[in-house]
């Protein structure tokens, strides 16, 4: 079983998702590639919450940010109705922001399983891990470029060690916070 102790991960964002019907496959357990779209999605919210929009960097600087590569490992099954947490974090920040890519490590936890109590802090159940890489791509021609200083700054400030952005000691190494809400983004 895969409850206790999870592996030390930069938390940077968390968002709650709520498992629909939609999601599901004939069983009532999310469909794999579902996985992906909620990765997609706290990656988003967490560059939203940053300062950064896509469309703003696509208009004024010129670029996109692409999934590169990806992986997901699958570890146990989300079902109807439960509450997700996903969150975008880095294992290894030196290692992990690159001049022109991003490696972002990703993880489903089980926020709360319908009709249960949540589970106490530091014990949610992990569902899925992912390792993202992120390239940064100009628009016109497709070829990498280096991350716009705007957005550089940006993803480094959430970051210990890195920059200023956020309070000292708002990002943790932690799980999912007990606070979280459906549909609702958390700064971490």
């Amino acid at each position: 079983m895969h409850t206790g102790k999870i592996a030390p991960v930069i938390t940077l964002h968390t968002i709650g998702v709520r498992v629909y019907y939609e999601d599901t496959d004939a069983g009532g357990i999310v469909y794999y590639a579902n996985y992906l779209r909620f990765f997609e999605r706290a990656r988003t919210d967490w560059l939203r919450a940053a300062g950064v929009s896509h469309q703003d960097m696509a208009q004024a600087e010129g670029v996109n940010l692409v999934v590169r590569d990806c992986a997901v490992q699958y570890l146990r099954p989300a079902l109807l109705d439960d509450l997700l947490a996903i969150e975008v974090g880095l294992a290894d920040p030196a290692a992990d922001i690159g001049r022109a890519s991003l490696r972002l490590t990703q993880r489903a936890l089980l926020a709360e399983r319908a009709g249960h109590t949540r589970p106490a802090p530091g014990t949610e159940t992990v569902l899925a891990t992912g390792v993202v890489r992120v390239a940064c791509m100009e628009r016109r021609s497709g070829r990498p470029v280096a991350l716009p200083q705007r957005v550089m700054r940006l993803i480094k400030a959430g970051v210990p060690g890195q920059g200023s952005g956020y309070p000292p000691g708002s990002v943790q190494l932690q799980a999912c916070p007990r606070s979280l809400q459906d549909g609702t983004a958390q700064q971490q």
